[in-house]
């Protein structure tokens, strides 16, 4: 990767095309790192909390994840909390390190990760510390009023819906600015032109959110984020977006989902949108057998209140009662093995951002639908038919073409 040290903003995307065309050219005829693997960089870990005064000092605690130099991964193992009874018991990472100083390339692509309804923000580690690991620059936050820990039930749908896609722009407002901050940790560590956005559940929908826009607010439309250049929902949920919204879609997308999800099922959650979407690079992932929980640590969690001597039945005194279907169904044989889940996770997420965030070309193989079929018989993969673009009344007015 080149040494990019911008002055002029202007200049980003040229000098990031130039940068991502010299490393395809450098790596030419060399396979890539496997995508459903921890990659070539260690792996940093920090933990924040983020203020943001426009929506009256709203409040959101923020984890990071990002590559670290082979030299500097050194220090305690990154240390993800999740429960404290007199003790503070939670997941220590075998991959990531606490506070590890950030590599001293620049422009990394960023890759903001929106939690689930009711859930937390370390809910997917396995896929934050690979994709850190592969180069990106991984944020996820903890969004207010709807986690774990503060969701009230009685704040609207709508409500919640506007605040999330707000809470992603305010995140990447405030990393951009670190990132342009020369006495800040992060100083040229984030690409203003590679960001993409994934989320599981409703974070699905947070990240489909980003592209689409969302009209039904109370507080008025949420537009998209024009700086975001690729998402990936993971079995989002969908049906609140009306058709307009979906065609709009254009930048690369890929839905990733399982076929026993019962709570978004694929059919219609996925397969609406991904038939009304008019990106050119758009995809989609099933895996088969598994259930909505199968692409998050969930199984790490339930062990964590086993081992201290928490068993299921005890759960709901520790707040924990809705984890007990979601291991049932998940962890427990004959249930896929969530680690394959999470490797198929992994693979699709690693190629498809590698490819659209960087666009090394290395990564296009893993995305179609030839090499799931050859190679991953726990998934399917589908890609649109072509059609034709006209240019006729519709396009005229303005709409999207009915076309890819």
């Amino acid at each position: 990767m080149l040494h990019l040290r911008l002055l002029d903003p202007r200049l980003a995307t040229f000098a990031l095309l130039m940068a991502a065309f010299a490393a395809t050219h450098a790596n030419a005829g060399q396979p890539p790192p496997d995508p459903d693997a921890i990659g070539p960089w260690a792996v940093g870990h920090a933990h924040f909390e983020a203020v943001d005064a426009n929506r009256g000092n709203r409040t959101l605690a923020v984890d990071v994840w990002y590559p670290v130099d082979a030299e500097d991964a050194v220090g305690e193992p990154a240390f993800y909390e999740l429960i404290e009874i007199i003790l503070t018991f939670g997941i220590t990472s075998q991959v990531a390190i606490a506070d590890a100083p950030i590599t001293d390339r620049h422009f990394l692509p960023l890759v903001v990760f929106s939690h689930g309804s009711g859930g937390i923000n370390i809910q997917s580690i396995s896929l934050m510390e690979a994709l850190a690991s592969h180069g990106f620059f991984v944020a996820s936050p903890t969004h207010t009023g709807n986690s774990t820990f503060d969701g009230p039930d009685d704040v609207p749908f709508e409500d919640i819906a506007t605040d999330r896609p707000k809470d992603v722009s305010f995140l990447i407002d405030l990393l951009l600015a670190r990132s342009a901050d020369a006495s800040d940790a992060y100083h040229q560590s984030i690409s203003p032109v590679a960001i993409g956005v994934t989320g599981h559940s409703f974070g699905g929908f947070t990240a489909l959110a980003m592209a689409a826009g969302y009209g039904a607010s109370a507080f008025g439309p949420v537009l998209p984020d024009r700086r975001v250049r690729a998402i990936l929902p993971i079995s989002g949920s969908s049906g609140a977006f009306s058709d307009d919204e979906l065609r709009a879609v254009r930048i690369p997308a890929l839905f990733l989902g399982g076929t026993l999800d019962t709570a978004v099922p694929i059919d219609p959650e996925t397969t609406r949108p991904f038939g009304l979407v008019s990106s050119r690079a758009l995809y989609r992932a099933d895996v088969i057998d598994a259930t909505h929980t199968h692409f998050a640590n969930i199984c790490d969690i339930a062990q964590v209140l086993i081992d201290i001597g928490i068993g299921p039945a005890s759960w709901p005194n520790v707040g924990a009662g809705a984890l007990i279907e979601p291991y049932q169904q998940t962890c427990i044989p004959p249930a896929l093995p969530l680690a394959t889940a999470v490797r198929l996770e992994i693979l699709y997420s690693v190629a498809f951002f590698r490819r659209h965030l960087l666009h090394d070309l290395r990564y296009a193989p893993f995305l179609t639908e030839t090499y799931t079929r050859e190679r991953e018989p726990d998934a399917a993969f589908f890609v649109p038919e072509r059609r034709p673009c006209g240019r006729g009344a519709a396009a005229r007015r303005g709409r999207p073409p009915a076309c890819r």
